[in-house]
């Protein structure tokens, strides 16, 4: 069982990759300079996959920032909807998750 302190330092961990990440995508839609319009038209496809990422990882990133308020909130590990303890096992797989299996948008 990991303790609060452990699931804390995961998360800022993941953070921190995600901040990369975010910063590298940035950097690399920054640095386009071709003027052919073929070379244009295959860096336009590569930032349209490249803004998805980025967009995944900011949604991650605000997943994660929710989650270590509700650390420091003493409310991490319980469901945000009905109060229920999140398993163990649930906090393992998806360690910024607001809902107990219960009360999780799709499931």
């Amino acid at each position: 069982m990991k303790s609060t302190a452990q699931r804390k330092a995961e998360l800022e961990a993941r953070r921190a990759v995600l901040n990369d990440r975010i910063a590298g995508i940035g950097k690399e839609l920054d640095s386009h300079e071709s003027k052919d319009w073929e070379e244009m038209a295959v860096e336009r496809e590569a930032d349209e996959v490249l803004e998805d990422l980025g967009q995944s990882a900011k949604n991650e990133l605000r997943m994660i920032e929710a989650a270590l308020q509700r650390i420091e909130e003493g409310e991490y590990g319980y469901c945000t909807t009905c109060g229920d303890q999140i398993s163990e096992e649930r906090l393992d797989l998806l360690p910024a998750t607001p809902f107990c299996p219960n009360c999780a948008p799709g499931r």
